[in-house]
């Protein structure tokens, strides 16, 4: 019964309609220790690899757990923050393969090209995960410094003729702060905003272009272009409407 297919479409569709998030469980889903997202990912290693009924249930229950969360206020900070999600591109394709060896070698060295001019611009590195991490930065200015910074730096990175590129999402917003991770709606939305980079775009909302000092792109020779959905396409799930989405390249191209 338990995974029984027409019952767990059947649950995913009353989900869709519950109050929060309906993607809550899926690996952009994400927060830590102490939110109701770490819960999630509790919840979904607990239960079978498989699509069942009593997962559902049990994300359907911390889904609506986190919208009242936010209703109650407690879903928002007070002090705005710009949130980074990276990615690498075609990573798990690569490391299969290539083992644990080379993959560690790479993540070692992405690690600290990437990392090193985020911290050193400000940025706090809340989590790594697995190819990727979560930054927030006090500074929208100097996010995006940061990873074009990172970028550039990735750029030199090489494994056993693998050259990573990096999917990033940055969105600007009022996240709570829970122990050391962030809980909250803008989290997910700049989770769901990188997901928009394909192939190793840096995405970024209008939230953050809006946050950034006059005269900032200009200075670090990035230009900016709207992001359009397809016209059959469905709007990105956990993404308001009305917010704007553009992609930032640098002159370099990076």
């Amino acid at each position: 019964m338990n995974g029984h297919r027409p019952l767990v479409d059947g649950l995913r569709r009353v989900r869709r309609a519950l109050p929060g998030d309906p993607a809550f469980g899926d690996p952009l889903s994400t927060a830590g220790p102490g939110s109701a997202r770490a819960l999630a990912r509790i919840a979904d290693r607990a239960q079978s690899d498989q699509p069942g009924a009593s997962r559902e249930v049990s994300l359907g229950a911390l889904q609506v757990w986190q919208a009242l969360l936010e209703r109650a206020g407690q879903g928002r900070g007070n002090s705005e923050v710009t949130i980074v999600f990276t990615d690498l591109v075609g990573f798990s394709s690569w490391a299969l393969p290539a083992g644990d060896s080379a993959t560690l070698d790479l993540l070692r060295q992405v690690s600290t090209v990437v990392e090193t001019p985020m911290y050193d611009r400000g940025g706090n590195v809340v989590k790594r995960m697995g190819d990727g991490i979560m930054a927030v930065f006090p500074n929208a200015d100097r996010a995006v410094e940061a990873v074009f910074v990172a970028r550039g730096a990735l750029s030199e990175v090489e494994v056993e003729g693998y050259r990573p590129r990096m999917r990033v999402g940055l969105h600007t917003g009022l996240p709570r702060r829970i122990g050391a991770d962030w809980l909250g709606v803008d989290v997910n939305i700049a989770a769901r905003i990188m997901a928009l980079g394909g192939d190793g775009k840096v995405m970024a909302s209008s939230a953050t272009l809006s946050a950034l000092q006059p005269g900032t792109l200009e200075t670090l020779g990035i230009t900016t272009k709207p992001w359009r959905r397809g016209f059959f396409a469905p709007q990105p799930s956990g993404v308001p409407e009305d917010l704007g989405i553009w992609r930032l390249r640098s002159a370099t191209g990076s």
